[in-house]
């Protein structure tokens, strides 16, 4: 890579803002039940690909007859073109929730992290996907969008990390408003206002790869956490798709329901997101993956 991705953070802040608003406050509720939201939501994140200059791949399933897609950008590599980092991020939501930071902040981000990345040339891979179906009652299936993805990628690359970008806007001060699964809080800041970095066991030197790329880039704080899958809230979200897949999967979250009041709930709407925080964020994790792009060592 030629440079760093250079992004104006007040303008990086209010696409961002404009993203979320029109994913949870235009569209709203969007999953298989809303299909014309559903799809109209894959219709503005294809449509802001292309604005970012990145040209759209969809991948095509049906489920409970609905046609669903997950939508791809590929930015080739160099040295290691054969090597791809994924960073994804779902847009679908739970029934009765219109979803800003479940998950239209990850999908943003992942909007964004594409046009920082686009016209930089990497040393490996990258692509960039927004999923369908992560929710329930898909999770866990293989009628999630991530799930597709990953099986048909096993058959086609050499995936060397995922970045699953699940929730991201929701940062707070307060002592007390972080909470944690048991005996973890003993470790951990009290506070909200840190970006988490979680793994299984088994992606832990993936893990840690991540985290050094993004405190490299950033100085906003982060955390980290390796540990079984078993632990609440460790195997949310897509990067469980790629787990089974055999692939190095990371989870990058506010940590959701441990701080953010407003989880799956019809109150997430767009005006709770912190957005300069989250352009931060943002901004860390795109420089991240074009560290992580050009490093010489393994990811």
């Amino acid at each position: 890579m030629n440079e760093s991705p250079v992004f104006d953070e007040p303008a990086l802040e209010h696409r961002l803002r404009r993203h979320v608003h029109a994913l949870a406050g235009t569209i709203g509720e969007r999953n298989v039940w809303r299909p014309d939201a559903l799809h109209a939501a894959a219709d503005y994140i294809r449509s802001a690909f292309v604005s970012a200059g990145c040209e759209v791949v969809p991948q095509s399933y049906e489920t409970q007859h609905v046609r669903c897609e997950n939508l791809e950008v590929t930015l080739p590599g160099n040295a290691r073109g054969e090597e791809i980092i994924v960073a994804g991020a779902h847009y679908d939501t739970v029934p009765g929730s219109p979803g800003a930071d479940d998950n239209a902040s990850g999908v943003a981000s992942v909007i964004e992290i594409a046009r920082a990345l686009r016209p930089l040339s990497l040393g490996r891979t990258v692509k960039l996907v927004a999923f369908v179906n992560e929710e329930a009652p898909f999770f866990y299936s293989r009628q999630m969008g991530s799930w597709v993805y990953a099986s048909a990628a096993r058959r086609r690359g050499d995936i060397r990390l995922m970045l699953s970008l699940e929730m991201l806007g929701c940062y707070r001060d307060e002592p007390g408003s972080q909470a944690y699964p048991p005996f973890l809080r003993w470790f951990y800041p009290d506070r909200g206002n840190f970006i988490a970095f979680v793994s299984n066991l088994w992606s832990r030197r993936a893990l840690a790869a991540a985290v050094r790329a993004f405190r490299s880039s950033s100085d906003f704080p982060a955390e980290r956490l390796a540990s079984p899958a078993f632990v609440p809230g460790v195997s949310w979200s897509d990067q469980v798709s790629f787990w089974h897949a055999g692939y190095a999967g990371v989870m990058v979250t506010d940590t959701a329901f441990y701080r953010y009041a407003h989880y799956h709930a019809a109150s997430d709407t767009p005006e709770k997101i912190g957005y300069a925080r989250m352009a931060s964020v943002v901004d860390g994790l795109a420089k991240a993956i074009g560290v992580l792009a050009d490093s010489a060592a393994a990811v």
